[in-house]
C-alpha cells in the first residue's frame, strides 16, 4: 500500500521548493501565504521531519527537502504527461449553450472573429432556451437570461446587458401605415409578441395608456422568428436592438421610436466555477465582454449598466 501524504500539501511543497519562497508559491497556486505555510507544516508533521529552514523572506531546503524536491517535481511531471492527452482535447474544444435568439441573431455572426483570433480552439454551439445542468451536459459556457446570478449556484456569472426592447418593422410596413410618428398608432397595427407582457411594458414606457394585453397578438418563442416575419412586412414586433444592429444598419429593419422598455431580466455569461482557469473559457469570456463593451460605449439606454 502506498503511503502518500495528502496531495494538496505535496503540491504546495513542490511549488515552494522550486521558488524557495512561500509567497511566490502562494501566488502560483492562488493561495495565501498563510495557507502555504499551513500546508507545509501539515506535511512536515506527517513526515516527522522538517523540509525547510525558515529565515527572513526566503526559505532553505533541509537535507530531507533537497532529496525529496526533485523526485516530487518529476512525479508531478509524470502526472502532467498522464493527463496531457485528455487536457489537450478539452482545451481544443469549447462547448457553448446559448438562448436561441441570442445565438442566431448576435453570437453566430461574430464567432468568426473569435475563431480568427484563436484558430486552435474549435467551437460547438447548441441553441436552447432551457437551462442546462452543466455537470451532466458537459457544456463549458452558457449565455442565459435571469434576474439574479444566484439562480445558478456553483457558477461564475458575468453581466452582459439588461434585456430591453423596442418596436421594429420593415420600412415598407411603416410606409403602408402612412409613417409611424405616434406610439399610439401601434395599438391597431398587426403586432407580433414573444412575451405576453412586453407590449404592456413598452406602451407604458412610451406613455400610452391602454389595456393592450387584451388585444390579440401573434406570439412566437424566439425573436429571430419574429424578425424574419417583420422584415417580410408581416407586422411590427418588439426586438432587442443589440441583436439586430446589422439589420438596422442596412435598412432591413427600422426603429420608429427611441423609447425602450425593460422587463427586469438580464443576460449573463455563466460557466462552472471549476472551469474559471481553463484557457479556452478565459479567452472566450474576455472576447465576449470586449464585444459587449463596443455596444456599451455608444449606448444611451442604460441597458449595459448592471442593475
Amino acid at each position: 500500500m502506498r503511503q502518500i501524504p495528502p496531495l494538496a500539501a505535496v503540491r504546495v511543497f513542490e511549488a515552494a521548493a522550486r521558488h524557495l519562497n512561500f509567497t511566490a508559491a502562494a501566488n502560483e497556486l492562488g493561495m495565501t501565504q498563510a495557507a502555504v505555510s499551513y500546508q507545509i507544516r501539515l506535511l512536515e508533521e506527517r513526515l516527522g521531519t522538517s523540509l525547510f529552514t525558515r529565515g527572513g523572506r526566503r526559505v532553505v531546503l533541509t537535507e530531507a527537502g533537497r532529496q525529496a524536491a526533485p523526485l516530487v517535481s518529476e512525479a508531478f511531471d509524470t502526472l502532467d504527461d498522464a493527463f496531457g492527452f485528455a487536457r489537450a482535447e478539452t482545451d481544443q474544444v469549447l462547448s457553448i449553450t446559448a438562448a436561441v435568439s441570442f445565438a442566431t441573431a448576435w453570437l453566430a455572426p461574430r464567432l468568426g472573429r473569435f475563431q480568427l483570433a484563436h484558430p486552435d480552439i474549435a467551437l460547438r454551439l447548441e441553441t436552447s432556451n432551457f437551462t442546462h445542468d452543466f455537470g451532466k451536459s458537459g457544456h463549458d459556457i452558457g449565455i442565459r437570461t435571469g434576474r439574479d446570478p444566484a439562480m445558478w449556484p456553483g457558477m461564475a456569472a458575468h453581466f452582459l446587458h439588461r434585456v430591453y426592447f423596442t418596436p421594429m418593422c420593415s420600412p415598407d410596413f411603416a410606409q403602408r401605415l402612412g409613417g409611424l410618428t405616434d406610439p399610439a398608432q401601434l395599438l391597431t397595427a398587426p403586432r407580433l409578441a414573444s412575451d405576453a407582457d412586453w407590449w404592456d411594458l413598452w406602451f407604458k414606457a412610451a406613455g400610452v395608456e391602454t389595456a393592450v394585453s387584451m388585444v390579440p397578438a401573434t406570439r412566437f418563442d424566439a425573436q429571430n422568428l419574429e424578425a424574419q416575419l417583420v422584415m417580410a412586412g408581416q407586422g411590427v414586433t418588439l426586438l432587442t436592438p443589440t441583436f439586430w444592429t446589422a439589420e438596422l444598419a442596412d435598412g432591413r429593419l427600422i426603429r420608429p421610436f427611441e423609447t425602450v422598455a425593460f422587463d427586469g431580466v438580464c443576460m449573463w455569461l455563466v460557466y462552472p466555477e471549476p472551469k474559471r482557469r481553463l484557457r479556452k473559457v478565459r479567452l472566450f469570456r474576455d472576447w465576449l465582454i470586449e464585444e459587449y463593451a463596443i455596444h456599451a460605449r455608444t449606448d444611451t439606454t442604460g441597458a449595459f449598466v448592471a442593475p
